[in-house]
């Protein structure tokens, strides 16, 4: 059962009321065939703990890293992944589909 977006948005309060820090990755664009529609969130302390979900899988895990880089540079990053990248298969994305995720720090 997938988090709503009430429970995404509790947890990073929760998060950042003990003090951690955390980012927010949210679906921005999709094309073809994705795993979960623009609007999708999910929530990461510094700790690489999340909630919610953006694709699932190892695209899952990558955002996460990547994450826990948003947290400690404060610099949010745009992520693509899709069939047609070099990481596609690594990362889990081969059902022809893309998706953009942005991630930012929650300050």
């Amino acid at each position: 059962m997938l988090a709503s977006d009430d429970d995404i948005l509790i947890k990073a309060q929760d998060w950042k009321a003990a003090g951690k820090g955390v980012a927010i990755a949210t679906v921005v664009e999709t094309w073809g065939s994705a795993p979960r529609p623009v609007g999708s969130h999910l929530v990461i302390d510094e700790d690489g703990n999340f909630l919610g979900s953006v694709s699932g899988g190892c695209v899952e895990g990558e955002v996460v890293s990547e994450a826990t880089d948003v947290i400690a540079d404060g610099k949010a990053r745009t992520l693509e992944f899709g069939v047609a990248d070099e990481t596609a298969w690594r990362v889990g994305l081969s059902c022809g589909g893309r998706i953009r995720v942005f991630v930012e720090r929650v300050d």
